[in-house]
């Protein structure tokens, strides 16, 4: 499984800790994550094999999108900060709207996430 995680600044915390929660799963799964949250990731929840991008205002947000497109992604935790506004909010909004147009599982908070998570790692 090949998935991406993502979260604004105020959600990083709440990210570490599903990643750790988690750990035992995504340590089978291939991850990528935009630049701050991908090594908090890798320090904090020891998951050392995530892959790293831009950061969401510098293009990783566009760049997990061009993946989704090609067939590269088949998940998207993403923790929205809604209510601080995103000086790159038409990159957060192409890469939703490329899960809703490739039908690709998109959490954007994490109940949703602990949900999807759940559903993969503990199957039937």
């Amino acid at each position: 499984m090949k998935l991406a995680l993502i979260a604004h600044d105020h959600k990083k915390d709440a990210m570490v800790e599903l990643a750790t929660e988690f750990a035992p799963f995504l340590k089978t799964c291939t991850l990528m994550a935009t630049g701050t949250t991908g090594g908090r990731l890798r320090s904090e929840a020891g998951l050392e094999h995530v892959e790293c991008l831009l950061s969401g205002p510098l293009g990783g947000d566009l760049q997990i999108g061009a993946r989704l497109a090609m067939g590269e992604v088949d998940g998207v935790i993403f923790l929205r900060d809604p209510m601080t506004p995103q000086p790159h909010e038409p990159d957060i909004n192409a890469l939703v709207r490329a899960c809703d147009v490739h039908n690709i599982p998109c959490a954007t908070n994490a109940a949703g996430a602990r949900v999807m998570l759940e559903a993969w790692a503990f199957p039937g």
